[in-house]
């Protein structure tokens, strides 16, 4: 699935024993401390994939097999849409270290409405929880 925005945002669903991985922000912004689901921002010339790939090796030191298309969050930050392209990643080698983040934790997704999450988590969140998809 190819989105279409402004700017575009690959992000995992990291699974493992019916839980899923978020991690705490610790960079020094608007959204220090929230809950969110790893990725970042598409660069140019990168695919989704290629970019969540290089994402979660930068934030968490691992390699990760990126897995289907989940859903995508639309949200507006300064004016700019940003897409946030949710994939599920069923496995990954190496262990996780906090390169960016200050905690993670492994979640069941019953469990996630108990987590500050950014505004454009919580619709990825309600879903996983609707569904119990992991």
């Amino acid at each position: 699935m190819k989105c279409r925005t402004e700017k575009l945002i690959a992000a995992a669903i990291i699974e493992r024993d019916g839980k899923v991985l978020i991690a705490q922000r610790a960079k020094n912004d608007s959204l220090l401390g929230k809950w969110e689901f790893p990725g970042g921002k598409v660069e140019a010339g990168e695919t989704l994939a290629d970019c969540l790939k290089r994402e979660l090796l930068e934030e968490l030191g691992i390699q990760a097999e990126v897995g289907e298309h989940v859903c995508t969050s639309s949200f507006f930050y300064k004016d700019i849409q940003f897409d946030m392209c949710m994939f599920k990643v069923p496995s990954f080698q190496g262990e996780i270290k906090l390169n960016e983040h200050s905690a993670i934790a492994w979640v069941t997704p019953s469990e996630l409405s108990n987590y500050d999450m950014p505004e454009p988590d919580l619709p990825v969140a309600a879903l996983l929880q609707k569904n119990n998809i992991s």
